[in-house]
């Protein structure tokens, strides 16, 4: 007798078997290729073939850092100390400064000239809370320098000082006061300098009649600068960030400030100015940020404001602005900061713009004047406070329920001593009625 044939039914598990020998063996191949070493990329180095190729710093200029305090145990150009970056060149035989950064520095630190003339391949150097006194740069390191940096750093500073660093094309000064006869000579010779702040400086005197044209920013905030915005500011086209805030400047904002067609930040706060915001300003097309505040600016707000599509922040408070809000919702919504309280004679349309709002000025009556405060209820009925009547019906209609009908607790209280009553009533009824 023939031996049956095989059943149809085993043939699924004959394949899945079979198939799972497959994944087992290709599991095993994987696992032990995976243990092999990896090999190396043909371009890539490994670290010590890296560091073996690599220079290390100049002696002299190792020798230089020690003097200032700065910790060499370990190549500054491969590890910098945590507190005084170092960035160096690749230069060869040996590796040279090009940025060094000291802050936090010991009080015994003192600048060494010959330390210095062995940096002199330094283009960035900059102080952050180091009170050392500064001592004359040695003339090749002053040439160098194309970046400057002061923050609460080097005592007893002088315009003279800074304008030996002709070639800066950065220049901040900040925390740090300044004896200096004017700005001008500090900047006058810094022909590539492309920003400059120098804030918090004690700075006096005037604005230059003279500035460099390639100036992109230019940050002279928290000084006891005086005078006008000279005609030489507004020359500026591409002057992006200008900061003038907290001095004792006064005059007119110049109609000329449409010409600064770059400018995005825009700071005249805490000054004397006087006059209208021009409307030239409506030619600059990208501004982010507008801070005309802690003035005595008079005229209108410009309407144009509300087309400067990236503005961000408008601080117009505390001036003499005054007429009609000329804003919608949808525009102050859009801002992150909007201010304009301080403005006595300004005021809002509530039709369109509600007082939930909270913008610090009153609401306009029908001649587009501030109105004052909603009369009270002793007063005669005369004046029109129709204004007042869609804010304060929320307050009427809870007013109402607090004052008029019987108070909750006492209607409580009523609702019992009745039940108390009723009750007792009913007993003595029910009493009499079974005796």
């Amino acid at each position: 007798m023939k031996p049956p044939p095989p059943s149809l039914n085993s043939l699924p598990l004959f394949l899945f078997l079979l198939l799972s020998a497959v994944i087992s063996a290709a599991t095993t191949t994987t696992n032990a290729t995976s243990k092999l070493p990896p090999t190396p990329s043909p371009t890539t180095e490994t670290p010590s073939s890296s560091s073996s190729s690599s220079s290390t710093l100049d002696p002299k200029q190792i020798e230089a850092l020690e003097s200032l305090n700065i910790p060499t145990a370990r190549d500054p150009c491969i590890q910098p100390s945590p507190h005084n970056a170092t960035v160096c060149d690749s230069s060869k035989p040996f590796r040279h400064l090009v940025s060094l950064h000291l802050s936090n520095c010991s009080a015994d630190l003192s600048l060494s000239f010959t330390a210095l003339k062995s940096l002199s391949s330094v283009h960035s150097l900059s102080f952050t809370n180091c009170h050392t006194y500064p001592i004359r740069f040695p003339y090749d390191l002053s040439l160098s320098l194309t970046s400057f940096t002061c923050i609460r750093s080097l005592r007893r500073l002088t315009g003279v000082w800074l304008s030996r660093f002709v070639n800066l094309t950065d220049l901040t000064v900040s925390f740090t006061p300044v004896n200096t006869s004017g700005l001008y000579v500090i900047l006058g010779n810094m022909h590539k300098l492309k920003t400059v702040t120098i804030s918090h400086a004690n700075l006096t005197g005037s604005l230059p009649r003279h500035l460099h044209l390639n100036l992109t920013q230019v940050d002279l905030s928290d000084n006891k600068l005086k005078g006008n915005i000279p005609t030489s500011l507004t020359l500026l086209e591409d002057l992006e960030y200008l900061n003038l805030s907290s001095n004792g400047l006064n005059g007119e904002i110049p109609t000329e400030f449409g010409d600064l067609i770059s400018l995005k930040n825009l700071s005249l706060a805490s000054n004397s100015f006087s006059g209208s915001i021009p409307d030239s300003i409506s030619a600059i097309p990208g501004f982010v940020h507008v801070d005309l505040s802690n003035n005595q600016l008079n005229g209108t707000v410009p309407r144009f404001f509300s087309q400067l599509k990236g503005l961000k922040v408008l601080n117009l408070e505390n001036n003499e602005l005054h007429g009609v809000l000329p804003f919608n919702a949808s525009f102050i919504k859009k801002l992150a900061v909007f201010k304009v309280g301080g403005n006595s004679n300004l005021c809002y349309n509530h039709s369109v713009l509600s007082s939930k709002m909270k913008l610090g000025i009153a609401r306009c009556d029908k001649h587009g004047l501030p109105m004052s405060p909603p009369p009270s209820k002793e007063s005669s009925g005369d004046s029109d406070s129709s204004d007042y009547e869609d804010d304060s019906a929320d307050d009427t209609s809870e007013n109402k329920e607090h004052h008029h009908g019987p108070n909750k607790v006492v209607l409580g209280v009523a609702i019992g001593l009745s039940s108390i009553v009723f009750l007792i009533v009913f007993l003595v009824l029910l009493s009499k009625w079974c005796g």
